[in-house]
């Protein structure tokens, strides 16, 4: 019992020596041994967050003048639990310079101490979702083919591989990993709708990831790829080849005649 009390004692602690190194572009905060992960995430986002989501995560819904003359305009973080500080963090869409641009993935600013410490924080301003643990392997290939051409090919189209909306743009997937697509699934991010469990369910979403993992590198036996940019364009090629391939023959017909 004592060896397992240690044990959650130094996960619940920041640790003071394997610590990741500074990275640009954030506020860095140093934080005495023994500080507990939730203070820590607290004082990180106070340091880094508050020009928009407020210093106490409740949301600023105004636009003001905020630190390091931003804008601040950000939604209240209280009750979104685990799942969205967990996305939106390990996406790289926050920290964001511009709260009136979409978010894009972009290179994720802090560690993974600090990714830690700010979704403890965020789980505990409020009674919220966890991060999600799907299980692709559980799922089937055919019906997450369908149900990915339901739900979202309309948007980031059949292949994954992303496209423009009105004011906005449907990122592509390939970089998304098995809990990002289950976490974006359940909050929707910027103009994605929102899926409940009685839209999509757990055992569905499965299936939608492991159809989303396979188009990612899929088996393209007996043809030929070109990228895997999407059928329209596909067909350009296809229909561009043919006719090339018509005005050659035509060609060495007309020669032949002449000749």
């Amino acid at each position: 019992m004592r060896a397992v009390a240690v044990l959650v004692v130094a996960v619940l602690l920041v640790p003071s020596a394997a610590a990741d190194p500074p990275r640009a572009g954030i506020t860095h905060v140093h934080v005495p041994p023994g500080t507990p992960l939730v203070e820590y995430g607290r004082q990180l986002l106070a340091a880094n967050c508050a020009s928009c989501h407020g210093p106490d995560g409740k949301g600023i819904f105004s636009p003001v003048q905020g630190a390091g003359d931003q804008q601040g305009l950000g939604p209240s973080l209280r009750g979104v639990g685990a799942l969205a500080a967990d996305f939106y963090l390990r996406t790289g869409y926050m920290p964001l310079d511009d709260p009136n641009r979409q978010p894009r993935r972009d290179q994720v600013l802090f560690s993974e101490q600090d990714i830690r410490a700010l979704v403890a924080y965020v789980a505990s301003l409020g009674a919220g979702p966890p991060v999600p643990k799907p299980h692709p392997e559980r799922g089937t290939l055919a019906a997450g083919l369908q149900l990915f051409t339901e739900h979202c090919a309309g948007c980031h189209q059949v292949a994954a591989a992303g496209g423009f909306l009105t004011g906005a743009v449907a990122p592509p997937l390939e970089d998304a990993t098995p809990v990002q697509i289950a976490e974006a699934v359940r909050i929707g991010p910027y103009l994605m709708p929102r899926f409940s469990t009685k839209q999509i369910s757990d055992r569905h979403l499965d299936s939608i990831i492991r159809y989303v993992q396979y188009a990612k590198r899929p088996d393209d036996r007996g043809g030929w790829a070109i990228g895997h940019i999407g059928p329209v364009p596909e067909g350009l090629v296809t229909w561009f080849i043919g006719i090339a391939a018509i005005v050659a023959t035509c060609v060495v017909i007309g020669r032949r005649l002449r000749s």
